[in-house]
């Protein structure tokens, strides 16, 4: 009976320290695809809807995992971004 309350507790601990955010709010950082507007090379072969993945660790050594949409235009649309805590943070 313990071990079936442990596993989800560790899994909400785990999970409790990501972030992930999602909305019409979400603004590219430093790293992300289209923090400097968007790229030059347009995505022609790629279908519309299409979801394009992109990683990198930002200015404090976060994971920054982001989701990107090919929008009918073929411009990105940043829909997802979840970071990663610092787990060895400097004190």
């Amino acid at each position: 009976m313990k071990r079936r309350l442990v596993a989800p507790l560790l899994l909400a601990l785990v999970s409790a320290g990501c972030t992930a955010t999602n909305g019409p709010g979400l603004e590219p950082i430093p790293g992300s695809i289209t923090y400097n507007g968007q790229p030059r090379t347009k995505l022609t072969k790629s279908p519309i809807g299409s979801i394009v993945p992109h990683q990198f660790f930002d200015d404090r050594g976060r994971r920054v995992q982001e989701t990107y949409v090919i929008e009918p235009d073929r411009s990105l649309k940043l829909v997802n971004r979840r970071v990663q805590p610092e787990f060895f943070p400097e004190f």
